[in-house]
């Protein structure tokens, strides 16, 4: 399959139960589980709501609860449309995957990414208690802490996930892979516009912190560990402590390459 072809909600979810037929058959020991997962469903959204509802729930957030609540908001074929991109991009960027059932399953990176999609739907919708209570589940459940009031796009893949942080400003365009152990946080304790804008297309490295409001530029690459504190122009490497301008980059989406080497200058 060519990886740029966008498939729909629809035709990952047929690939999905696909795979998990074929894996009750070939472990029929997991029969049950694939059946509670994925197979008992009609959809992708039915599926992921009772999915995170589990692995989410507390005595304070009940999983029946939050299944109802997120069934309504995976309904919708924007935000559905926005996971199975989310989907896509992982099978397509991350070497270890080569199904499309695996991160629906067992990738937190991808699940805490859509617990996040949940509760910035409820962020939006005024019910900012219940939106900073999955955010906290998020958090314990996942090792992953992203604000709801967060802006994240679609085809984005956050990769092993662990240690995560993404302030309250931050923004993350469209086709951006994330490592680890990233922070993109804020400065002080000003209030406002205090995050970073991690435009379309960039790649950031295991333990990156990028701090401030600063742009990083559409195609760029902040390698790994590095600590970013200004903005970074399109397509370019930075690296260091405290980072600067290291190379250029001859591709126009190093998320997708994932190609983490490059020449410095």
């Amino acid at each position: 399959m060519n990886s740029k072809t966008v498939l729909s909600a629809e035709e990952i979810w047929h690939h999905i139960t696909n795979e998990a037929k074929a894996g009750a058959a070939a472990e029929p020991n997991f029969a049950d589980y694939f059946a509670k997962t994925i197979l008992d469903y009609e959809d992708l959204g039915a599926a992921l709501s009772n999915h995170l509802a589990k692995k989410l729930a507390s005595a304070a957030a009940t999983a029946p609860m939050l299944k109802e609540i997120m069934q309504g908001i995976f309904a919708d074929k924007a935000i559905i449309a926005k996971v199975s991109r989310d989907i896509q991009a992982t099978v397509a960027r991350d070497s270890a995957c080569d199904l499309y059932s695996s991160p629906f399953l067992y990738f937190k990176g991808f699940l805490s990414l859509q617990a996040y999609r949940a509760a910035h739907e409820l962020w939006l919708q005024g019910r900012t208690s219940l939106a900073l209570l999955l955010q906290h589940r998020i958090s314990i459940s996942f090792a992953v802490d992203i604000h709801p009031a967060a802006i994240i796009g679609s085809g984005v893949m956050i990769d092993h996930a662990t240690g995560l942080v993404i302030g309250e400003t931050a923004v993350v365009e469209d086709s951006v892979s994330i490592m680890q152990s990233v922070t993109l946080g804020g400065t002080g304790r000003d209030s406002g516009d205090r995050h970073p804008k991690i435009r379309k297309g960039v790649l950031i490295g295991p333990g990156a912190t990028i701090l401030g409001n600063i742009d990083i530029g559409e195609g760029a690459m902040v390698a790994a560990a590095s600590v970013v504190l200004k903005s970074v122009a399109p397509h370019k490497v930075v690296a260091g402590v405290p980072a600067v301008e290291v190379g250029d980059l001859a591709e126009d989406s190093p998320a997708r390459g994932m190609n983490h080497y490059f020449v410095a200058k």
